[in-house]
């Protein structure tokens, strides 16, 4: 049964590694490059005010613009946003032309976008995100600093509901377990890329020379894809962690958390076969120690508590809860069933309106 302890002890040292190396934008400077914040936005009524001030409040920034893309939304988004942009003259709002064939809708936004911008910094952040007011001017200088094409600050997952306790922390623990981030910043195999597209900073030209917004366009996975396009282009970039100056709260119930994971986790492990593979990863790390111990195993106690132990770093690093880990098998199960779900679900899910 010794055995059993090999990968949870192989996670607990990429763990161990990552929480003390973790890159985080902590250092505030003057930016003077030219930077574009770009918004997507479709049927988000509700964050429109929030978004805009969290974004106006933004400060060090010498050469900034705004521009904010209405994805033919079916609510008042629209007129909400025209309102929040009168008199702010480094504010754009443009409506978006209908969806091509061949696109998804998120990625034929940010293409749109993309192209009525002029920055030397594309800042794309999603309409549920709130950053600090050096949020912006914190990233791009830790990208400076490093001499990076992209990061990906990881923002803080608000979870209150159960379901969101049990699901959204598995987000930032996955590649905390799994990739050394260091190690992963200066490599060029995409199969490193890790990316969160609810906040991403690139260079434009990097973002150019990968091919763009069009390289990922029918890509659901748009954020990692990309991550991967500009690594095989030659560019340079890792995920930070940037729970101390922006925070997400993605879904408010448990039939979101189904529609959200239900789109993207098939596409998530490349094929049918890599979704077996992380099922057994997911069933060998979360589930199995547990099981084993129950039956009356050391081993399998010694297991979950070195498991446990990976998702207490990650939670302090992205500041959820930590008592929240001791359930690290019942979020491996729903996950399993979450994977499973997006399989059985493929073509009958909508986001935002739009089949997926």
């Amino acid at each position: 049964m010794v055995w059993l302890l090999v990968l949870p002890a192989l996670l607990l040292f990429i763990s161990i590694s990552n929480f003390f190396t973790i890159r985080e934008p902590r250092t505030d400077s003057k930016i003077e490059d030219s930077v574009s914040v770009i918004v997507a936005m479709r049927n988000e009524a509700e964050n429109v005010a929030a978004l805009v001030q969290s974004l106006l409040a933004q400060s060090s920034l010498t050469d900034v613009e705004f521009i904010f893309l209405d994805d033919n939304s079916e609510d008042n988004t629209l007129e909400l946003l025209r309102l929040a942009a009168s008199g702010q003259p480094h504010v754009r709002v443009i409506q978006g032309a209908p969806l091509p064939s061949g696109w998804i809708g998120k990625t034929w936004a940010l293409h749109q976008l993309f192209k009525a911008s002029r920055g030397e910094i594309i800042v794309s952040i999603d309409a549920d995100v709130r950053i600090t007011p050096d949020a912006i001017s914190k990233s791009i200088t830790l990208m400076r600093s490093k001499t990076l094409d992209f990061i990906s600050p990881y923002p803080r997952q608000i979870a209150t509901t159960l379901g969101e306790r049990l699901i959204q922390p598995l987000l930032q623990w996955s590649w905390m377990t799994t990739l050394l981030l260091r190690v992963a910043e200066r490599a060029s195999f995409s199969s490193m890329a890790v990316a969160n597209g609810q906040f991403f900073l690139v260079r434009r030209a990097a973002l150019t020379a990968s091919g763009g917004y069009e390289s990922v366009k029918a890509a659901i996975l748009d954020d990692v894809f990309l991550a991967r396009a500009l690594l095989k282009s030659g560019s340079h970039g890792v995920v930070v962690n940037g729970a101390a100056i922006a925070e997400c709260r993605m879904y408010t119930s448990w039939a979101q958390i189904e529609s959200g994971y239900g789109k993207s986790l098939r596409y998530a492990f490349g094929s049918h076969f890599g979704s077996i593979i992380a099922v057994i990863f997911i069933f060998l790390t979360g589930i199995a120690p547990l099981v084993l111990a129950l039956t009356g195993s050391l081993w399998g106690w010694l297991g979950f508590a070195l498991i446990t132990c990976t998702r207490i770093l990650s939670a302090i690093r992205a500041r959820t809860r930590i008592i929240d880990s001791l359930f690290h098998w019942i979020s491996s199960t729903l996950l399993i069933y979450l994977i499973i779900y997006s399989y059985l679900k493929r073509g009958e899910i909508t986001w935002k309106g739009r089949a997926i």
